[in-house]
């Protein structure tokens, strides 16, 4: 069994946060996993992308059209990293964006969401989400990476036991901010099982 799952999105969205309780979580349920981060100017709202792949796996490196899933914090960074999935792939995504600083300086132009969207749905299925409402609602958006772990476990991309995410997630968040990121993967969790339903 071999899976792979690139997490994508910008710098303080919480990427390499999440990717770290996928592979520990993984790690807690008996499963051989390689981990890599790449990381431009984060501090700074550059692109963050972390890989993990879970069992019969050697290397942290996700050929193009190879990894099971992207799940991305923001949707040019789907559209980004849309050549590492396969045709019969999941590309999980926030539906709001991060205007990227030098396109606020007028370099470049973002593309419209309506058109990141369609060319991702052409490539594979595309699942999108409002994951800053939802972690707003949880209490603070700072919340937004442990929505969207919820909402990839109820998408079952990877064979990891909610318990052990749940779990992962309370061991590394600060213990007064637990509750609240219970909160924030439990509404993932909804959100997705609710969007799946009306498929």
């Amino acid at each position: 069994m071999k899976k792979s799952i690139v997490i994508a999105g910008v710098g303080g969205q919480g990427v390499i946060t999440a990717a770290n309780i996928i592979a520990k979580s993984a790690l807690k349920d008996g499963y051989n996993v390689v981990m890599s981060e790449l990381h431009g100017m984060a501090q700074r709202g550059g692109n963050v992308e972390c890989t993990v792949r879970i069992g019969d796996v050697h290397s942290p490196i996700v050929a193009s059209g190879t990894a099971d899933a992207i799940v991305s914090f923001e949707p040019l960074e789907a559209l980004r990293n849309l050549p590492k999935v396969k045709k019969d792939g999941v590309v999980l995504t926030d539906i709001n964006p991060i205007i990227p600083p030098l396109i606020s300086l007028g370099i470049g132009k973002y593309p419209k969401l309506q058109e990141i969207f369609d060319r991702i749905a052409k490539h594979c299925k595309l699942i999108k989400i409002n994951a800053d409402d939802l972690a707003r609602e949880a209490g603070s958006i700072l919340t937004k990476n442990v929505v969207m772990l919820g909402a990839m476990t109820a998408l079952k991309i990877l064979p990891i036991k909610e318990e052990s995410i749940l779990e992962t997630v309370k061991e590394t968040v600060p213990e007064k901010y637990v509750e609240m990121n219970v909160k924030a993967f439990k509404l993932g969790k909804e959100e997705m099982e609710k969007t799946m339903r009306n498929e």
